[in-house]
């Protein structure tokens, strides 16, 4: 190789050294090469795919598991990539995050969910109304001014406070817990509900959270996947009772098959998520999904009358 050449393999190393954290030490592999390039690649085009409105939304239906209504969705954004295809988060938010255009991202999604929110709130009339919930990243916690684009988001889209739900991770909140409590306290000072979502993977506590104004518990998957072990159980058993003391509903995620969901429902989970009850769809889809779900409470209604 020449010195040129081994500079700049010196200079992968690098990159993906810092990028893995302080005190690491990388060797160079041509592997190594390729991700750096595909992730430089993916860093130059996601800056233009707001402007170029490749950003889209799907929504993931929230139901009730004493009932089985639908009680909301989460917002989950995708990237209509125009040669890799649909991306899903993972593939482009730490990038997102790293060049802080998450700010940027996150006001478009939490705009776009809210103003669907809104016209489907209007179409499927419900008491109480759906409610939208929009992930808060890192990145966001640490602008001074979210509350400010959220509020922003509410005005224009006429949603009521309560209808949005915005769910930040555990993990956030074990990091910097004193910018976490602060930037809560002052998203509930606008009317929204607070979630914690992936809890139990980031080592925090009930007592913990008693401190943060938070209205739902999300369990991580990882509990759902083993619930038909006792150990599982019992975790879940206990975070649904001292959550419900702590006046907050809790919602499993991830919930693949039926009988997940009925173990949830037996051990009073309030809500439900995953594929066993919806994929993320897109926009279209979901609005069938709640014409049929409206239909079907119709022909209950009839049939109870």
């Amino acid at each position: 190789a020449t010195a040129d050449e081994l500079l700049r393999r010196a200079d992968v190393a690098m990159y993906v050294a810092k990028a893995r954290g302080k005190s690491g030490r990388v060797l160079f592999d041509q592997a190594m090469q390729d991700t750096v390039v595909k992730r430089l690649a993916l860093t130059r085009d996601l800056q233009f795919a707001v402007d170029r409105d490749e950003l889209v939304v799907h929504y993931q239906p929230t139901i009730a598991l004493d009932s089985g209504r639908i009680v909301g969705m989460e917002a989950l954004v995708r990237w209509r990539h125009p040669e890799r295809g649909l991306l899903a988060p993972d593939e482009f938010i730490r990038i997102a995050e790293d060049t802080g255009l998450i700010l940027q991202i996150g006001r478009w999604v939490l705009t776009e969910a809210c103003t669907r929110m809104r016209g489907w709130q209007e179409r499927f009339p419900s008491d109480p109304p759906l409610a939208i919930a929009v992930n808060v990243s890192i990145g966001q916690v640490h602008q001074p001014g979210l509350a400010g684009v959220v509020a922003a988001a509410l005005q224009a889209s006429a949603l009521a406070p309560r209808s949005l739900v915005l769910e930040i991770t555990e993990s956030v909140v074990v990091e910097d817990a004193a910018l976490a409590l602060r930037r809560l306290r002052e998203l509930k000072k606008l009317g929204v509900r607070l979630a914690i979502d992936d809890f139990g993977t980031g080592y925090s506590s009930l007592n913990y959270l008693r401190r943060f104004p938070v209205d739902f518990l999300k369990i991580d998957k990882s509990f759902i996947d083993k619930i038909g072990r006792r150990k599982e159980q019992d975790v879940v058993r206990t975070v649904v009772d001292l959550g419900h003391r702590l006046g907050m509903a809790i919602v499993g995620e991830g919930i693949q098959r039926p009988e997940q969901a009925e173990r949830l429902r037996a051990l009073n989970c309030d809500i439900g998520q995953g594929y066993h009850f919806g994929r993320p769809m897109p926009a279209e889809e979901m609005e069938e999904f709640l014409e049929a779900a409206d239909a079907s409470l119709r022909i209950t209604a009839r049939a109870a009358a």
